[in-house]
């Protein structure tokens, strides 16, 4: 890989309310000498993250893409493999700064294909460790769910329909999807 490529750096927070968070990454990857760097505050379960795209597309031959955290760029050790691998295909390295690694190695690529592994297992381990309390809590009788808000408002989907408003309208008026206008319609009918 060339050595004159620019370091281009991406920062994600998952909500709004982790803009400390945010400010904190973008102050450290300017620190590190990122001439480019991309942000969003977006969740990393969301399917489309345009600025982790558009950090992607935008790295040539010989740059490094900087991340604060191995957390902040990959939801899963799947997600991680075809990132690098995008990035290994145009030749570009991945460095994260707080596990001081460069993919630039192999022994960097080993190091973050067995961190990505641990993260992961680490994860299933938490949602392991979730549906055993939420099935117990139900065991119990203390674990009601999520109240569905959707059929709370059937006789008024069914009115404001009856009255000719259309299903857009109504979804937006009761601030409910237009999935759920259609299934409270569909089992009237």
């Amino acid at each position: 890989m060339s050595t004159n490529g620019v370091l281009v750096g991406y920062a994600r927070s998952s909500t709004v309310e982790q803009y400390a968070g945010l400010e904190a990454q973008l102050r450290d990857l300017r620190a590190a000498g990122c001439t480019k760097v991309f942000s969003e505050q977006v969740s990393s379960t969301m399917k489309l993250r345009p600025q982790l795209e558009a950090a992607l597309d935008y790295t040539r031959e010989g740059d490094v893409l900087l991340v604060t955290k191995l957390d902040r760029l990959a939801r899963s050790v799947s997600d991680l493999v075809a990132i690098t691998e995008r990035l290994r295909e145009k030749e570009v390295s991945l460095r994260i700064l707080d596990l001081n690694l460069d993919t630039g190695s192999p022994t960097g690529k080993l190091m973050l294909n067995l961190l990505g592994s641990i993260a992961e297992f680490e994860r299933e381990l938490m949602l392991e460790r979730q549906r055993e309390g939420i099935a117990r809590a139900k065991a119990k009788g203390k674990y009601k769910g999520r109240a569905p808000t959707a059929r709370a408002k059937s006789a008024d989907v069914i009115s404001m329909k009856a009255s000719g408003i259309k299903a857009t309208e109504i979804a937006k008026e009761l601030e409910i999807s237009r999935s759920s206008v259609f299934r409270i319609l569909n089992e009237t009918q």
